[in-house]
């Protein structure tokens, strides 16, 4: 446990000692579903997983939340650990590329990150999952998620599919934890699109940059990534076959391990 920059108790779950690479989950997602992932790695140098804000024992996201925040946590937990190397996965990849604005590592990872260039990534179904969600309607809330985010399988089915979905994961194994991540959505969808540009300004990173994604993942989170690449100086950019959104945490975490294993020197 950690204490970030505005007094906020931040939890990171750790494989092994002392310096090495800092992992910041996305959207959704818990410290925990990047084991996996942190095992695999564990072997060449230790893991730190953070537990973002709004997740298990860490802080809430606060009144003041904003990127800034989550940046300030993932340096809290560098520091601490004297690491030097970061990957972020979705939000989290976001939250990494402003990380690198703010200072030079030895390596910086992300896969699909949440960056919205000219309007790439559609928030319009905000509004309406806030109400829904506010309203205690979690089911429906969900749905729309899943509909307008398109993560899921199911393509472009009738919302009653997605509903169907949304009950099953609100109400399965990991419900509980489902359900109370819903509340972080607003705020970080939010900061996505708050933050929509023209891209140039991550022509700031300074770090080794290697920029990830799936073959199988809709367009508006890998198409921003040679944009990217075009703007980072000395980005690599690399796009996988087979692999979707959810390679790192679930459904590929070795081979993502093995590309961020290639990448660091």
């Amino acid at each position: 446990m950690v204490t970030s920059k505005d007094g906020t108790a931040i939890e990171f779950l750790s494989q092994g000692n002392g310096p090495g690479l800092v992992v910041v989950p996305g959207n959704n997602r818990r410290a925990r579903h990047y084991g996996t992932l942190a095992r695999e790695l564990s072997d060449t140098y230790p893991v730190h997983v953070i537990e973002r804000r709004g997740r298990g024992r860490s802080g809430p996201q606060g009144p003041d939340y904003g990127i800034e925040s989550e940046v300030d946590d993932v340096i809290a937990v560098m520091e601490h650990t004297g690491s030097n190397l970061v990957f972020g996965h979705s939000y989290g990849g976001l939250v990494a590329l402003h990380l690198g604005l703010r200072r030079k590592v030895a390596a910086l990872m992300v896969y699909e990150p949440g960056v919205s260039i000219g309007g790439s990534f559609d928030a319009h179904w905000l509004p309406s999952f806030t109400h829904l969600l506010r309203g205690g309607r979690k089911v429906a809330a969900m749905a729309t998620f899943l509909k307008h985010t398109r993560l899921t399988p199911v393509g472009n089915a009738p919302m009653p599919v997605f509903h169907a979905l949304a009950f099953m994961l609100l109400s399965g194994a990991e419900g509980r934890d489902a359900r109370a991540m819903m509340a972080t959505t607003p705020a970080e969808i939010g900061e996505i699109a708050r933050l929509d540009s023209d891209g140039s300004r991550y022509a700031g990173i300074a770090s080794p940059t290697l920029l990830l994604g799936g073959e199988r993942t809709p367009g508006y989170l890998t198409g921003v990534l040679p944009l990217l690449a075009e703007v980072i100086p000395g980005a690599q950019h690399v796009i996988l076959p087979g692999l979707d959104h959810n390679a790192p945490d679930l459904n590929a975490p070795k081979v993502i391990a093995e590309r961020i294993r290639a990448f660091i020197p």
